[in-house]
C-alpha cells in the first residue's frame, strides 16, 4: 500500500510532481477524521463523500467531495478564503459552523494558532511544510530532511499539530516533530512491528505505513499503522504499544481524540481500485480499553 504524493503549482513543477506520484495512489482510502467542540465526529468516505456522527450517535451524510484528508476549522477562519489548488489537486471547504477543510492529495492540519499546515515540494526536490494564514499569506515552517530509509522523501502520510504548537508528521516507518521555530527532530524511526495483519495491497516485509495521527497534551501520540492493521500508542519517551489490532481486510487510516476517548477511522479494503468497494467505519476506544463500532457504511 503506497501513499498519495504532493503536487505543486506551475507547469514545470507539475512535471516534477508527476514523477513523485506513486502508480498505486488510486488504491489508497481516506484518513480524514475530526471532532468538533461538541464531540461530533466527521469522517471522509473515499467512495461517497463526507459523514457526521452527532453526539447522539446519529449518522448523517453531508455535502462535500470524496477526498482523502481533512481538518477542522472550528472558528471558520478559512470559510471564505481562496485556498490553494493546482493541476489535479485541491484544498476545498465543506460545511459551516464548523468549516471542514478537505485535501485531495496530501495531509493538512489546523493549528491552535488558527493557521493551516500542509506539505509542498521544496528546493532540491525535497519537501517543506507550509503555513497558510487566513489572510492568504504563506510562509515556510520547515524544510524536511531529503532522505528517509535511504530513499528520497517523496511524500508524508499524515500531519497533526500538538497542543504545544509542534507539528508532527508521519513517514512509512517514522514520526518526526517540527518545533515552533522550524527545527525538525526525529521522534521515532525505523519502526518495525512484530505482528501485522494481512491487509490487501500490502507487500511482504513492508514497513507499517504510519498514516493519520493525533497528539495529546502529555505528548503521547496515537497513530494508525495502516499496512499492519494496527493503532499504536507512542509515549513521550518513544515506547510503542499496540492499542488496537485489526484482522485484514480491515485497516485503520486515521485517529482523533475527544476528551479521553480515541476514535478510529477504519476501512474494509479490497485489492480493487474501485473506491466504492472500500467500506469505512468508526470505532470508539474508551480509556478503560472498551472498544465499540459507532458507525459503519454499507453500500449494498
Amino acid at each position: 500500500m503506497k501513499n498519495l504524493s504532493i503536487i505543486f503549482w506551475g507547469l514545470v513543477l507539475v512535471l516534477t510532481a508527476t514523477c513523485l506520484l506513486p502508480t498505486s495512489a488510486v488504491a489508497h482510502p481516506g484518513s480524514g477524521i475530526v471532532a468538533d467542540r461538541q464531540g461530533q465526529i466527521y469522517f471522509v468516505d473515499t467512495g461517497s463523500g463526507l459523514w457526521k456522527i452527532d453526539s447522539h450517535g446519529t449518522l448523517t451524510r453531508l455535502p462535500g467531495p470524496a477526498l482523502h484528508w481533512m481538518t477542522l476549522d472550528a472558528d471558520n477562519r478559512f470559510a471564505k478564503v481562496r485556498l490553494p489548488s493546482g493541476s489535479g489537486w485541491e484544498i476545498t471547504q465543506a460545511g459551516t459552523n464548523p468549516t471542514l477543510l478537505l485535501a485531495s492529495d496530501f495531509p493538512i492540519t489546523m493549528g491552535r494558532d488558527g493557521n493551516l499546515y500542509y506539505p509542498s515540494p521544496g528546493p532540491g526536490g525535497g519537501l517543506q511544510i507550509l503555513k497558510l494564514l487566513p489572510s492568504g499569506r504563506t510562509s515556510v515552517l520547515a524544510n524536511l530532511p531529503n532522505t528517509t530509509a535511504k530513499e528520497l522523501l517523496r511524500h508524508i502520510n499524515g500531519i497533526a499539530v500538538a497542543p504545544d504548537g509542534s507539528v508532527y508528521y508521519t513517514e512509512n516507518n517514522a514520526i518526526r516533530r517540527i518545533t515552533p521555530k522550524g527545527q525538525v527532530l526525529t521522534f521515532i524511526s525505523n519502526l518495525v512491528l512484530d505482528s501485522c495483519g494481512s491487509i490487501p495491497g500490502t507487500e511482504a516485509n513492508a514497513p507499517p505505513v504510519l498514516r493519520g495521527l493525533v497528539v495529546d497534551s502529555s505528548g503521547t501520540i496515537y497513530v494508525a499503522a495502516s499496512d499492519c492493521g494496527s493503532v499504536l500508542k507512542v509515549g513521550p519517551g518513544g515506547r510503542v504499544t499496540t492499542v488496537l489490532q485489526l484482522a485484514g481486510p480491515w485497516t485503520p487510516t486515521g485517529v482523533v481524540l475527544f476528551g479521553s476517548d480515541l476514535y478510529v477511522l477504519e476501512y474494509f479494503l479490497t485489492a480493487s481500485d474501485n473506491r466504492r468497494e472500500w467500506l469505512p467505519r468508526v470505532r470508539k476506544i474508551s480509556p478503560d480499553g472498551k472498544s465499540v463500532i459507532i458507525a459503519s457504511i454499507d453500500r449494498h
